[in-house]
């Protein structure tokens, strides 16, 4: 891989001249403190510049970016301490960071008891969207859980609303959103073993495709493993650095087994794209933005594979007109879901699904208040 450094002539000049200001900071004082702070702040960015990207799990620390950050020119990251320099330098150059070992174990298993319930009909969640996989969706002798592949929307269900709001969560969230935090979308994922045909795997795409709010580098998903997630049961894919791009046409992609709803993907894919399977231990957490190109695998294992998730905005996000664009598909077609529940003639728009479809978790709610 090519480090960090050869890649970024920008952030080479600036590293070269913090370097540079840290030598002149040990010449000039005399303070036997001040010298060993100079040595750290070299050591420091020592370490970057000789540092390739070699892992892209990171550990879950709290250790602050001591200041240095403020001179570093970061655009999908806001100032927040919660960042080491290292993890906010990764997510700007790479569009996502995992985070080990984030969720409690004692937090899954309530998720988990609750996501029973619910394909069992024990609890009934307004609003909330029940999918099935298209290879099973016409069967009836698929029993409870099995039958249920994602729940969406989960948001007026306190129990799985829980996870958006663990402080563990919206603390990382925070450093991408800025302090007024919403959580936009939720689903809780059951990725069924696949039936041969391959429909278990989900195509390559941007979450942005989706989202009729803006602006992206304020929006973040938080996508946790619920148990061991490897690429025998469909890991996550993801090709890092194209959240610097933009949002590309999406479309249903034309494969033989057929497609799961609204499982769009991106029109003309290139396969050749550098990917990274992101494999995750039980409550490892990846944090990554709307416009990075990912995906995930068939499930090739005898279990169902579960994760839960949240994308959140920023309160101070604003709604667009997506007439006229790419998005214009995808609109359709809630609409067209919408109408067929409540009938022709419903008056909604697409920021009146979104809003339905969101819940504040702290801050202002500026997003939502028209």
């Amino acid at each position: 891989m090519t480090p960090i450094l050869n890649r970024n002539p920008e952030f080479r000049f600036v590293l070269s001249a913090c370097l540079v200001a840290s030598e002149l900071f040990i010449m000039s004082v005399t303070n036997a403190n001040a010298v060993g702070t100079g040595n750290r702040l070299k050591t420091i960015f020592g370490h970057l510049q000789q540092q390739e990207i070699s892992s892209y799990v990171t550990p879950h620390v709290t250790s602050a970016s001591a200041g240095v950050a403020d001179t570093l020119p970061f655009k999908y990251t806001v100032d927040n301490p919660k960042l080491t320099l290292e993890q906010r330098q990764f997510y700007e150059e790479n569009g996502f960071l995992v985070i080990k070992k984030l969720v409690s174990p004692q937090k899954l298993d309530l998720y988990r008891n609750r996501f029973t319930a619910i394909c069992k009909k024990e609890v009934i969640v307004p609003g909330m969207t029940i999918m099935r996989d298209i290879a099973i969706k016409d069967s009836e002798f698929v029993p409870g859980e099995q039958a249920v592949t994602k729940i969406q929307d989960f948001q007026r269900d306190d129990v799985l609303f829980d996870y958006c709001a663990l402080p563990e969560v919206v603390e990382y969230v925070e450093c991408f959103t800025g302090p007024d935090v919403i959580a936009m979308h939720t689903m809780l994922i059951n990725k069924p073993p696949d039936s041969g045909k391959m429909t278990s795997r989900h195509p390559m795409h941007q979450d942005l495709h989706y989202f009729p709010f803006r602006p992206a580098d304020r929006i973040v998903c938080s996508w946790t493993a619920m148990q061991k997630i490897n690429r025998e049961n469909g890991c996550l894919v993801v090709i890092p650095g194209t959240h610097k791009g933009e949002l590309l046409v999406h479309e249903y992609p034309k494969w033989e087994g057929g497609v799961n709803k609204m499982y769009h993907g991106i029109q003309n894919y290139d396969p050749s794209q550098s990917r990274v399977h992101l494999e995750m231990e039980e409550g490892d957490t990846v944090f990554f933005h709307p416009i990075l190109i990912h995906g995930s695998g068939t499930n090739r294992s005898k279990g169902f594979r579960k994760s839960i998730s949240c994308h959140y905005a920023s309160g101070q996000a604003h709604y667009i007109d997506v007439k006229g664009t790419e998005q214009e598909t995808i609109a359709d077609e809630i609409y067209e879901i919408i109408r067929r529940k409540l009938g022709r003639d419903v008056d909604i728009t697409f920021a009146d699904v979104w809003k339905y479809k969101s819940r504040p978790v702290k801050g202002e709610n500026t997003l939502n208040s028209t």
